[in-house]
């Protein structure tokens, strides 16, 4: 048995695979630093219309305000404030879990060594107070005091991170002794100057000293080291470069805010009492603009630097952090929407289909990160969005550069006289139109203006011209817009087909009802004439259904995309011996047949038309089923009861049957030429097999 022969990759596959690698190439850059300035911009768009509003309910800032400021000033106490201010801040907060204060307090007070002792002594009593420390490039030697307090705060068992610094500025002595915790507060920002990323662990003074809030959770086992990685419960924590991505909460108050002048004087009508504060996690910083504690975060360009330690411990708390995804990801990610864009313009030629594509995949650039966002998925913009771009723009390039000139010439030569749905099959297989035809089963379709030429006599050359273009205008038009095909123009007649080059199961449904709207049409135009004192246009109409050959037929310097064979001769005899039954539309039976049985439609017999040796069964066509006055209907089938008495040689039972039919349209042409038949038949019985086979001499 021989091998199965190797598949082979088509050129227009390999195009597109080509293109949307040279696009996610390029797109890619956007994955490196050159653009990472976009994707923070993207990075913050994103987080002021998706982070939270509030963050946890458990943080409350108390915030040394303007408010405050000036409340102590007026008792004559400025700015900076004796330490001893604070002590009563401190007994009110011993039942808060955790006072985080985000004052250093690295210099011993001005107002003396006893200002120091009572804040120490208050924050000692409290027993759960965090003080920060300051990670400094600059050389400082700390008392024995503070090294312990540096020794109390190191982690230990994780590698130690970079850059390291040399030393970290720490409470004056008494303060180290009496706080419960510590840790660092100095966090740089991203390049552009705003604080999004923030570490967890720094080396300086040559310890591992934890973020401001981390101590604090590793002691309660929030937070664990497990093999050299920071866990939260079992999961490790997603550290971007060392870094925490907290979703900063967006709205104007995100936490719980107590202003500190309500907790310096008690009056004893306070709203905050020390039971208010149970078990809350406190921050206790600078918020007066004043005070120069004000910071850009990713959602907003004023941030106080307490709420960023707020955010971050709320981060961890409850985890209200970002995972970025792994850039293997987003690189899948982007492939997938630069080769759904060179997929689809290199395989649609429609501008608004192309339009719509872009819509859609902007869309899903934008809309997948988006949703991910909001679930605590990091997935970058930019990138998707420039793989997206560079896709569309190079395919686009490609595709009007390589077979633009095609497509024109397609779309040029067959938009005239072709449905748009038509057309754009034609882009999709231009093969369909080379030189050459195909045996397809088509329904073809003529009309021509009865009487014309009496009509041409009767008024001027250009008047008449403007009549035939109105009629034809509008006949093509409802060819067309039936995804027919026009095939040419005769002189006051239309010929068109449907069933190539696109073939389809409703071709003799849409030829049909093209054929009645055509009659619709000619009324309006009729009444338009009628206002210029102009005649008024019949039309006769012949469809046929049979096999015919279709394509660009001609010679090499001139062709048309035409259908020639038998099924067109005889649509075009169908319409011609509409003169004889004095009818406006008549239909095969195989027309008929194909269009399905939505259609009101009499049987006008069997004829031999001029040139044929076989009879074709021949039918009216009236009207659309679905909409037809019954009247009609009931007259249809009167109609058929008469013609199949005649048929059976019932001629009597027919004849009065077709002059009550007569009663109602005494001008109906079948019925008056069946009746005469009918009459002749009983005069002179006919002895032949084929009697009732109309034969039609002319053509």
């Amino acid at each position: 048995m021989p091998a199965p022969a190797p598949r082979t990759v088509s050129a227009k596959s390999l195009r597109i695979v080509l293109l949307a690698l040279a696009s996610l190439l390029l797109a890619s850059l956007t994955l490196t630093p050159l653009f990472s300035s976009f994707e923070l911009k993207s990075y913050d768009l994103l987080s002021r219309l998706l982070n939270p509003e509030r963050g946890g309910s458990d943080i409350v800032i108390v915030q040394v305000d303007q408010p405050s400021l000036d409340a102590l000033a007026a008792e004559g106490v400025t700015w900076p404030w004796p330490r001893q201010v604070y002590a009563p801040v401190f007994e009110r907060l011993a039942q808060a879990d955790a006072v985080f204060v985000d004052i250093l307090f690295t210099e011993p007070s001005s107002y003396g060594e006893e200002d120091d002792q009572l804040l120490a002594a208050a924050v000692a009593r409290a027993g759960n107070v965090v003080l920060p420390v300051f990670a400094t490039a600059n050389q400082r030697e700390n008392d024995a005091a503070g090294q312990a307090f540096l020794d109390r705060m190191t982690v230990k068992g994780v590698p130690a991170p970079s850059p390291s610094l040399p030393s970290a500025i720490t409470p004056i002595a008494p303060l180290a002794r009496g706080a419960h915790g510590g840790g660092n507060v100095m966090i740089k920002p991203d390049r552009d100057g705003v604080y999004r990323r923030l570490p967890l662990l720094f080396q300086a003074a040559g310890r591992t000293l934890p973020h401001f809030v981390l101590g604090h959770l590793l002691e309660r086992r929030v937070v664990s080291v497990r093999e050299g990685r920071l866990v939260r419960g079992t999961a490790p924590l997603p550290l971007d470069g060392g870094a925490l991505l907290p979703r900063f909460p967006r709205g104007a108050q995100p936490y719980q805010i107590v202003s500190i002048r309500e907790l310096i004087r008690d009056d004893g009508r306070s709203a905050y009492p020390a039971s208010w504060f149970k078990g809350k996690k406190v921050f206790l910083g600078l918020t007066a603009a004043g005070l120069y504690d004000l910071k850009p975060t990713a959602v907003s360009a004023v941030t106080s630097g307490v709420q960023v330690h707020a955010a971050t411990l709320d981060a961890l708390l409850h985890g209200t952090f970002l995972q970025r995804v792994p850039d293997a990801l987003a690189i899948v990610f982007m492939a997938a929407i630069a080769a759904a864009a060179c997929a689809f313009i290199l395989t649609h030629t429609s501008i608004a289909a192309n339009l719509a594509l872009l819509a859609g995949l902007l869309l899903a650039s934008l809309g997948v990160p988006a949703l991910l966002f909001s679930q605590g998925v990091y997935l970058p913009l930019i990138p998707p969005l420039a793989a997206l771009a560079v896709a569309f723009a190079a395919a686009s390039t490609y595709s009007y550069a390589t077979e633009g000139r095609e497509r024109r010439f397609v779309r040029r030569a067959f938009s005239q006289y072709m449905d748009e749905t038509v057309v754009a099959h034609l882009l999709k297989h231009p093969d369909l139109i080379k030189p050459g035809g195909q045996r397809r089963r088509v329904t073809v379709f003529f009309a021509d203006i009865a009487g014309f030429t009496t009509i041409a006599e009767q008024f001027p050359p250009e008047e008449t011209a403007l009549m035939l273009h109105d009629v034809l205008n509008a006949v093509s038009e409802e060819v067309i817009g039936h995804q027919g095909v026009i095939d040419k123009y005769i002189g006051d007649c239309v010929m068109a087909f449907w069933g190539a080059p696109l073939a389809r199961p409703d071709a003799g449904r849409n030829a049909c009802r093209a054929a009645l709207a055509a009659l619709t049409a000619l009324e309006r135009v009729n009444a338009a004439f009628k206002t210029r004192g102009l005649g008024t246009i019949s039309l006769r109409i012949g469809l046929h259904t049979g096999d015919a050959i279709v394509g660009n037929l001609g010679s090499d310097r001139l062709f048309d995309y035409t259908v020639v064979g038998d099924t067109v001769n005889l649509a075009s005899r169908l319409e011609s011996a509409n003169k004889f039954f004095a009818t406006r539309i008549m239909v095969s039976d195989a027309t008929l047949v194909e269009a399905g049985d939505g259609f009101l439609a009499r049987e006008l017999g069997l004829i031999a038309v001029k040139g044929k040796a076989l009879p074709v069964r021949i039918h009216e066509l009236l009207a659309e089923r679905d909409g037809a006055p019954p009247e009609l209907a009931a007259w249809v089938a009167l109609y058929g009861r008469a013609v199949d008495a005649f048929h059976h040689r019932e001629w009597q039972a027919a004849a009065a049957q077709f002059e009550e039919a007569l009663a109602q349209r005494p001008q109906d042409g079948p019925a008056l030429f069946y009746l005469d038949w009918c009459r002749r038949c009983l005069e002179t019985p006919p002895l032949t097999d084929d009697w009732n086979v109309i034969h039609l001499k002319e053509k």
